[in-house]
């Protein structure tokens, strides 16, 4: 059996050969991708895929094959691709914009027809929206805020919809605002946050059991009061 010391030296040097592959890649049907970490159990080995912004099927397929022929020593590989802004530290279960799992041959179906350059088949769901649509949801400004300071346009994959926080300067009071629309434009969800300062941290209540969110450096982060201060998605604005 190995010791604990050989095993985190043994997954230290296949991230190095990973990320290493990442960046020699010169394949011109391969787009760019990085690795920021690679863990391993029982059951799978996950690999985060950072790539520079939202790709169709056959892209994510080229880079899974890229992945799938530099790691054989990775069993049931899973790979999670993460868009600019995201961070592989949150919590969410639905921060990814695509998954993409490699069966074992024993467990593959009828069904089991995604495969990638090499043969190998692949279980790809892709949980983000298109490049499209994304582009549709971040040229939302609804005429009646015409006037106001926004802080910027948030897709949230998990829910493909479009998060849009502004402050109302025209209003004495100056608030701020949290507007939800969905793809047709119809708002979904519209909330007036109390915002305090923490600990240099401007924070936007969004919930009365204490949920917030920030915003810095066009980045929107999510935060539960379940997850103990970490957060559990971040965005980018207009990604």
């Amino acid at each position: 059996m190995l010791s604990l010391y050989a095993m985190k030296n043994t997954t230290y040097i296949l991230l190095c050969l990973i990320i290493l592959s990442a960046f020699s890649c010169t394949k011109k049907d391969v787009p760019h991708y990085t690795i920021s970490r690679v863990t391993k159990s029982d059951t799978a080995s996950k690999v985060i895929v950072n790539i520079n912004g939202r790709l169709t099927e056959s892209q994510l397929l080229s880079i899974a094959g890229k992945i799938k022929a530099d790691s054989a020593a990775l069993p049931n590989l899973q790979l999670c691709y993460l868009l600019p802004g995201h961070s592989d530290k949150n919590t969410g279960v639905n921060n990814f914009y695509a998954i993409a799992k490699y069966p074992n041959a024993q467990i593959a179906t009828m069904q089991d027809t995604l495969k990638d350059a090499d043969g190998n088949i692949v279980r790809l769901k892709i949980i983000g929206v298109s490049a499209q649509t994304a582009k549709k949801l971040i040229g939302f400004h609804p005429k009646e805020l015409k006037d106001q300071n926004f802080f910027g346009h948030f897709i949230d994959d998990n829910n493909h919809t479009v998060i849009i926080p502004f402050r109302d300067l025209t209003d004495p009071k100056k608030e701020y605002y949290i507007l939800e629309l969905d793809t047709t434009g119809k708002v979904v969800s519209a909330t007036i946050p109390t915002v305090i300062h923490k600990d240099g941290v401007e924070k936007w209540m969004v919930t009365d059991r204490g949920d917030y969110i920030t915003i810095k450096d066009s980045v929107l982060t999510q935060y539960s009061i379940d997850d103990m201060g970490l957060p559990y998605n971040s965005i980018k604005s207009n990604m």
